[in-house]
């Protein structure tokens, strides 16, 4: 079992170690051999002679050394294992390496992105892209340890579910067992943590994997997203907000991540219009955009409703939020309908909408009332949604909650241009799975056991 990373390397001098990694460089002096070598937490530089002849760039291998101090004169500043050399005794190569098909030792931005994405394993290896990745790691532990604090309970969701109206397309699961029906991969989680609450959990989270067959787009990836999925019961909108700010400031202050205001400003939408334009914003200024200083913002009071093209309505943000409490009554008399306002909150920074979410109807009549206003017919709604008008008639907290988008945040904290690049294994633009072939034909035998016919 390898026991010390590289970077540990400096505080060995003068010992006997034992590394195991990746060649990432090669610089052959005749009698004296260089090599750089790289695991995931840096490169240090091995000397040695004769037996490093037959090791090349990539090769997998095994070194023992012993770790000298390098001459001031010869110090690399740039690496943090800059002022140590290791001096090879043994050498194993623990595996040989074809040529590669594309470069691991430089940024990536260079290379086609099908290309990137069909080798991600390789592409993976490159410093930026597992610094990502470990940042990645480290922002999820420190909001699930925020939450355990608050009180919070981790738990997961179905995956496989029933069709919802989330403002995007489903991916359809077929059923074998009841043959001409389907499940659908959850939008988001929005229906079962609802339930949750009316279960008495009135505190839960999950960091929960959606999926939305949506064109792709540099600031969403496609098929698959991650969020933090979070409800709340016996809260209003302000306990909602003042809670994920609170994470937020502690999460970013663990990782020396600068917040350019706090408390987070708080827009109405129709003061967002005004003022900005539109309902996501940048609030930085051209240095601060240069420094990437995070920049939050909240906006609310957004209209419950809004004209479909056949001139019905249909929900701005959410079906299941419930209107500012003043306009309730409005609500469940389904009067002055375009004048509205719903408890809906959306999360800014740095010009993305980076969450959203509200506080919910947690009376049937009022969950009821939207589908009206929507034009849904008694049966239609007791079809879709009779599981959820029931279950909030069994004694259902008042409740709201939110949903970050992780992808996202992490890509403005990285100042990254897109997505998938704080995503380790993700769609390609065109709706292709990394690595593996996918989308792909099904054997006519899966078909026929599903009865499915391909016209």
């Amino acid at each position: 079992m390898k026991k010390l990373f590289v970077e540990e390397t400096v505080n060995k001098i003068g010992q006997e170690v034992e590394l195991y990694g990746w060649v990432d460089s090669k610089r052959d002096h005749k009698k004296i051999i260089f090599i750089d070598l790289r695991d995931r937490t840096g490169i240090v530089q091995v000397v040695g002679g004769e037996a490093f002849k037959d090791i090349s760039q990539e090769d997998v291998v095994y070194i023992k050394g012993i770790v000298k101090k390098r001459p001031e004169k010869l110090v690399n500043p740039k690496i943090k294992t800059g002022t140590i050399e290791i001096e090879a005794k043994e050498v194993k190569i623990l595996n040989k390496t074809k040529p590669l098909p594309l470069p691991v030792n430089t940024d990536g931005y260079e290379i086609d992105e099908e290309v990137r994405l069909k080798y991600r394993y390789l592409d993976l290896r490159r410093p930026r892209m597992y610094k990502n990745l470990a940042l990645r790691s480290k922002f999820i532990d420190l909001i699930r340890q925020y939450l355990f604090k608050q009180g919070f309970l981790e738990i997961e969701t179905p995956i496989l579910s029933e069709t919802t109206p989330e403002g995007a397309r489903d991916f359809i699961v077929p059923s074998r067992l009841q043959p001409g029906k389907f499940y659908a991969l959850p939008q988001s989680p929005q229906q079962y943590k609802q339930l949750l609450m009316v279960a008495g959990i009135e505190r839960y989270f999950q960091i929960a994997r959606c999926f939305r067959d949506e064109d792709p787009r540099a600031d969403r990836a496609y098929g698959e997203f991650t969020q933090l999925d979070l409800e709340m019961s016996f809260v209003n909108r302000e306990d909602v907000m003042k809670l994920i700010e609170e994470m937020i400031i502690d999460v970013y202050k663990k990782l020396n991540i600068p917040i350019k205001q706090i408390p987070f400003p708080v827009f109405t939408y129709k003061e967002a219009l005004e003022k900005f334009g539109a309902d996501k914003f940048d609030l930085r200024t051209e240095e601060e955009k240069k420094q990437n200083i995070q920049a939050f913002a909240w906006v609310i009071d957004f209209p419950f409703f809004e004209k479909t093209p056949e001139g019905g309505w249909t929900f701005t943000h959410n079906p299941f939020s419930a209107p500012k409490p003043e306009f309730m009554d409005d609500l469940l008399n389904k009067r002055n309908i375009e004048n509205i306002l719903t408890t809906q909150y959306d999360l800014v920074c740095n010009g993305y909408e980076v969450g959203g979410g509200s506080i919910r109807n947690h009376r049937p009549e009022a969950l009821k009332a939207v589908f009206e206003i929507m034009g849904l017919s008694e049966e239609e709604i007791n079809k879709k949604f009779g599981h959820m008008i029931e279950a909030l008639g069994y004694g259902a907290p008042p409740h709201g909650g939110i949903a970050p988008g992780i992808d996202r945040l992490l890509t403005c904290i990285t100042d990254e241009k897109n997505l998938r690049e704080v995503i380790a294994m993700p769609m390609t633009s065109g709706g292709k799975t990394a690595i593996m072939n996918a989308p792909s034909e099904v054997d006519e035998k899966k078909l026929k056991e599903l009865g499915i016919k391909i016209r």
